[in-house]
């Protein structure tokens, strides 16, 4: 998952990238509104973090100008005001939830993690497709019961497409989501990871959980277990 941090201070950015990274994020940031507002609508961002409290373009005037822009991607403001009129304010201009400054990291991963599953439509942490299980939580794979271990980049494939079973993505799309935006891509790669997915999830080829749609992408075949 690709997130944006939108944060002037700049050892809280860092810190935040940090954390997001060893989280498995894809991690993009920026020290002003105005750098907020080009990277929130040139790159293919899923997640955003905002600070309020931005110079050039303020937090809640960043946040309004990418939902006028079509925008649709979840947005967790981060806050150290008090009032609630803030918190409120934020949430109308079209943020999703908020965190108030000072903060423990877990809070922010796990409100992240919770706004991305409610945009694919999950309502637990767990994300469960016919016999493959995959916990967001511990980043954890399993297959009928027995644990998987994948890499830091076949879990990102994985989880993506998880998070959108039954949608088409295409490669660009799953390269664009792994790599941040100055990182040198070769999207043959994600082929070399789909491959090795399938081999570690699906060893005997029996429940062909990935399908390749020639020339359109990839798709998450198995179908949702319902609770």
């Amino acid at each position: 998952m690709r997130v944006l941090v939108v944060e002037d201070e700049q050892v809280l950015r860092e810190a935040l990238r940090e954390n997001l990274t060893a989280a498995g994020f894809t991690v993009d940031v920026a020290a002003d509104g105005a750098e907020g507002l080009f990277a929130g609508l040139e790159y293919p961002i899923d997640i955003a973090i905002v600070d309020l409290g931005l110079p050039k373009l303020p937090g809640i005037d960043l946040i309004r100008r990418l939902r006028a822009e079509g925008k649709q991607f979840p947005i967790l403001v981060l806050t150290a005001r008090d009032r609630w009129q803030d918190k409120v304010q934020g949430l109308d201009a079209g943020a999703d939830d908020y965190v108030a400054k000072p903060f423990h990291f877990e809070e922010v991963q796990a409100r992240l993690q919770a706004l991305l599953r409610r945009t694919g439509g999950w309502a637990s942490a767990v994300l469960a497709c016919g016999p493959i299980t995959l916990d967001t939580r511990t980043q954890t794979v399993s297959v009928e019961g027995r644990a998987v271990e994948l890499t830091t980049f076949e879990y990102r494939i994985l989880e993506h497409l998880m998070l959108k079973a039954g949608e088409v993505i295409s490669k660009t799309d799953l390269t664009e989501h792994l790599y941040e935006q100055d990182f040198e891509r070769d999207s043959n790669v994600i082929e070399v990871f789909v491959g090795r997915l399938r081999r570690k999830l699906d060893p005997d080829e029996r429940i062909k959980p990935i399908e390749t749609l020639r020339g359109r992408g990839y798709r998450f075949a198995l179908p949702r277990n319902t609770p």
